[in-house]
Formats: C-alpha cells, structure tokens, sequence
C-alpha cells in the first residue's frame, strides 16, 4: 500500500521541476494557463517600462543631452543592441546555475536601479549639462561629459543590463508553465506565445503614446519615473503568481556541453564509421511538429505516462552512439570517445549539440528581417516628420509613429489565435496547423512586400514635394503621413508572425537543459537586425558616393536622398535572405516530432 501511495505521489509531482521553494512541483497544483498569466501581465509592464525611454530616447539625448542627431542615433542603437544582446546572458544563466524565477527577480531590481539613476539626473539641473540658446549664429552646444556623461552611461547600461536579463528569462519562464507531452499543453503554449507578442505590444502602445507625450509635455522626470513604476510593479504582480509556477532546475553550462561535443568529434578519429551501431537505430525527425516522441512510444499504453517517464524513456532509446540521427553525421564521433574522460559524450549530448547548430541557419535568416524592422525607428519616423502629421486637431509626435504597427499587432494576435489557426487546423489536420517554420517564413515574405510598398511611398513623397516646389523647404508637405501606414502594418504582422514563430520555435526545438539560451536567440537576431542596419547605410553610403557622386543617403534634406533606392535594395536583400531561409527550412526536421526507429 505504501509502495503503491510512493508510485503515485511520483506519479504527480512534474519530474526535473520544483516550485518557488525549490520543492518538488506536482501535477494539478503548478503550472498551466493561469501561472502564465500573471507572466503576461508582467511582460506589459516590462515592455512598458522598456519602450518608454528607448522608443524617445534620442530627443532626450539631443535637447537635454546635447548630443548629435548621429550621436543621438548612435548610442540609442548601442544602448538597444546592447540590451537584447545580453538577453543572451540572462537565457545562459536561467539554463546553467538559477531558474527563470531568480533571474526575472534579480533583472526587474537590476532594471529598477539604472532607471533610478536616470530619473534623479532627469530631476536634478546640477547632474545635467548646463542650458545653452540653440538659435542660429550661436556657438554648439556642448555634449554632456565627466562625471555627468558617467552617471547617464551607468544608468542605460545598467538598465540594459536588467532588460537582457528580463528578455532571456521570462519568455521561457511563461512556456515552462505547459505541459509540452499532451497536446492541450502544447497548444497551450502556442497561444501563451500568441499573446506574449500582444501583451509586448500593448505595453508598447502605451510607451509610444502616454509615456512619449508626459515626457515631450512634462518633462523627462516623469517619463523616467513612468518606467521606473511600471518596473517596480511588475515585480510584485510576478511575485503573486509564486504558489502556481513550476520551475525548471537548471542542469549546468549548455556552452560546455556544446564545446566537449565539438572538440571531441573534432579529436576522435574514424573508426569503422559513425554510424556503426549495434542495434542500428538511428533518430528519425519529421518535416512538421505533429505531436511529441513521447506520445508515439507510449501510444498503446493505456496509463497517462508521466513527464519523467518520458524523458527517462527517450534518454534510453539514445543511450548508445548508435541511437544517433544521420543529420551533421560528422558529430556522431563524438558519442565513439568512450574512454571515460573529460571528452566523454553521451549519444543524447550529441543529438542536443546537433539541434542547436541545426538551428543556427534560421536564427540568421531572421536577421535581415530585424534590419527591415529597425527602419521603423528610422528612416521611416523622418519620412512621416516631413508629411502632414495631423489628426483633426491633434498633432502626432514622430516618436508615436510606432502606434500603427502595435496597434494592427494587438487587433490581429487574438484574431490569429482564435480564427486563423482553428481554421488552418482543421484544413491541414495537424495540431498545429501552421508550422514554427511556416510562420516565421510569413513573416519574411511581409518584410519583402513592405519594403517595396515603403519605396513606392517614398516616390509618392518626394513627388509631392516636387509638385509643389518644396523640395527645399522644412514646411510639412501636403500628404498625410498615413501614407506610412501602410509600410508599418506590413511590418507589424511580420513582427508578429516571425517573433511569436521564432520564440516558440526556439523554445519547442532546444533541449530541455537549453531553452532559455536558444530562446534568447530570438532577442539577440532583433540586436544584430539593428547593428546591420548601420551598417548598410555606410556601405551604401561608401558604395553610391563614389566618384564624386553624392551618396544616396545625404543631403541637405531627406527630399535629397534617395531614399526609395535604398529600400529597393533593401527588398531585393530580403529577397535573397528568404530564398536562403527556403533552403534550410525545407531541410529541416523537427525534433519533437521523431521517433526512435529500430
């Protein structure tokens, strides 16, 4: 009776998981939708407190700071590529040494004191550069420096610090809530995920609209502090949700895994081939996400398996070095070192080293979609800043331009959640009804139609200037700036379509014992999106100014630029990066959906 009581108290408790007190967490009682929750109403706040500043910052830089319009640009896209560069190291650490809790909580308090930092020098005239008149024949101002440029560096980059670690962990945290090995708990995460991109983009609204004007009318003290609040409330309404989370145990240093099995194919000679295994199994994967190993090894069992059991199975399935998939074969001699050293590789660290290098391909892939995206902040704001901005009565401010794209984001996440995909379902007869892939290729298609939908509207706008003879004049031109609208709402369904995508592609795919790191992949394609987007403007820049020809990005006025060849150029890059992603995803095989054949 006692054995039977021990079966099934292990039975209920969620195998290589435990609660906010780091007891075992059971079946019933943690995790699901509702855990989740709370980690959405989070993500609000936190993007909230994020966007806030970074969506405006660079007119903080330049009118109390002093700084450039290139200065300006410069450090915002430092201080933004920094931020989710290091979510990176926030997903490491949630993986190698603490859990996705811990870090949400250390991040929020890290975030929280940089904004701190920010909010006092917002307030105290004698922490700013002193007033200067910026009128014409009047000496430059100078750029904030010493002590007081130290203090407004310390601030962003320990904000920074805190949004890497928020980004790398709380994704992951909110998935982790779902139960991956029955299939209400993988559609579950789907639509955590779905929402994720809404709740991002609903504290993405308020930034952009409330946050931007309090701190264009009021004053950058109290749009500092907006986000200095939002943070700190976040942590308690994280908190509230600690009774229902289960979290994962971390399980050591994903980076060491990768490294051994690298260096010990690297080093291990042939001997009679790879793949010449006693048993002759291999790992076949499948071309969608139908469904989960476990399910098919434990179809005709009438007993619900439990997570343990699972995993516990699929790891003897691939003990030996012949249980090993045919996919970068050159790394099944890894898994033939057995000479009990450092080197040493299980045939199931191979298989998890062979995911993450399969994955790579569609991590860069997405990188020149995030280019297209940065244009958003850029080149797109200063379109609209020389249009007609009015809405009856009420003149919108360009940092508020983004609206269009979060607003089409949060309008089209629920309809996608609850029409689209039950329709695609049951089309297709899959669980899923559209793949991690198909999605994220979606939105590489929008990103190419709205570059060439953004050239076009850049012909639009320099023809009106034209027209009425202003190509020379700072008046606004008289063509409403909802013409931009349209480049926008392509974009934003990109964004939504391939982050949401990417996300819960990185999450589902990665090893168990590296989630947090390849979900933080999806962060890190937004960091270098934004740096390749500097970078394109110097080389087109270095390429067209060639022979005394002026550059097509400069001039006197963005009416001098060419501004609509640069996008061509963009689309036509874009173009080519969705025929390399075409390549790779057709290629590849789902992890989750392979079974162990004999």
């Amino acid at each position: 009776m006692a054995e039977d009581g021990g079966a099934q108290d292990a039975a209920e408790r969620w195998e290589g998981y435990v609660d906010w007190r780091n007891r075992p967490a059971t079946r019933g009682r943690h995790g699901g939708m509702l855990a989740a929750s709370f980690v959405l109403v989070v993500e609000v706040l936190e993007n909230l407190a994020f966007l806030a500043n970074a969506s405006n910052l660079v007119t903080y830089l330049m009118r109390f700071m002093h700084y450039s319009p290139s200065q300006s640009a410069t450090t915002v896209t430092n201080f933004m590529g920094t931020a989710f560069l290091l979510a990176l190291l926030g997903g490491f650490l949630s993986d190698a040494f603490f859990t996705t809790y811990t870090i949400y909580i250390v991040s929020a308090f890290i975030e929280f004191m940089g904004l701190v930092i920010l909010t006092v020098q917002a307030r105290t005239p004698s922490l700013m550069p002193a007033q200067c008149a910026k009128s014409p024949g009047a000496p430059p101002c100078s750029p904030v420096s010493g002590a007081k440029k130290a203090m407004l560096f310390a601030g962003l980059y320990i904000t920074a610090l805190g949004i890497g670690g928020i980004k790398g962990s709380l994704p992951s945290h909110g998935a982790e809530q779902f139960d991956e090995h029955a299939p209400r708990g993988r559609k579950g995460r789907s639509t955590f995920f779905n929402y994720f991109v809404f709740c991002l983009s609903c504290g993405a609204l308020i930034a952009v609209t409330f946050a931007v004007w309090v701190e264009d009318n009021k004053g950058w003290q109290w749009g500092f502090g907006i986000s200095t609040i939002a943070i700190l409330l976040s942590i308690p309404v994280f908190a509230a949700g600690s009774t229902l989370y289960r979290n994962k145990v971390p399980t050591g240093s994903p980076l060491t895994t990768i490294a051994k099995v690298i260096l010990a194919a690297a080093l291990t000679s042939r001997r009679g081939g790879a793949q010449s295994a006693s048993n002759g199994a291999v790992i076949d994967r499948a071309p969608s996400p139908t469904g989960s190993t476990d399910m098919k090894d434990f179809h005709c069992s009438s007993k619900q398996p439990a997570a343990g059991e699972i995993d516990t199975a699929i790891s003897a399935a691939a003990a030996t070095a012949g249980d090993l998939s045919t996919e970068l074969a050159f790394l099944n001699r890894a898994a033939e070192c057995q000479s009990g050293g450092v080197l040493a590789c299980t045939a199931q660290e191979v298989e998890d080293v062979k995911i993450v290098l399969m994955v790579l391909p569609i991590f860069f892939s997405t990188i020149m979609l995030n280019c297209c995206l940065a244009q958003l902040s850029t080149f797109s704001v200063e379109q609209a800043a020389t249009m007609d901005t009015r809405v009856g009565s009420l003149t919108v401010p360009p940092a508020s331009l983004p609206v269009f794209p979060v607003t089409f984001i949060i309008l089209l996440a629920p309809v996608y959640d609850h029409v689209i995909i039950p329709f695609a379902r049951r089309v297709t007869g899959t669980e899923m009804g559209i793949s991690h892939l198909q999605r994220i290729g979606t939105g590489l298609v929008l990103s190419i139609v709205a570059m060439a939908v953004a050239a076009v509207v850049e012909v639009k706008r320099k023809n009106v200037a034209a027209d009425n003879g202003m190509t020379d004049s700072a008046a606004p031109l008289p063509i409403s700036f909802f013409w931009i609208a349209f480049q926008y709402l392509f974009l934003g369904s990109a964004d939504l379509f391939t982050l949401a995508g990417l996300l819960e592609f990185f999450f589902s795919e990665a090893p168990s014992r590296m989630r947090s790191l390849a979900t933080s992949l999806s962060w890190a394609s937004l960091a270098l999106g934004y740096y390749l987007s500097s970078v394109l403007v110097s080389i087109v820049n270095s390429a067209t100014g060639r022979g005394g020809h002026r550059p097509w990005l400069q001039g006197a006025s963005l009416n001098h630029y060419h501004l609509e060849r640069f996008y061509w150029v963009m689309c036509v890059l874009s173009t080519l990066n969705y025929l390399f992603f075409l390549f790779w995803a057709i290629r590849y095989k789902y992890r989750n959906a392979g079974v162990i054949k004999g």
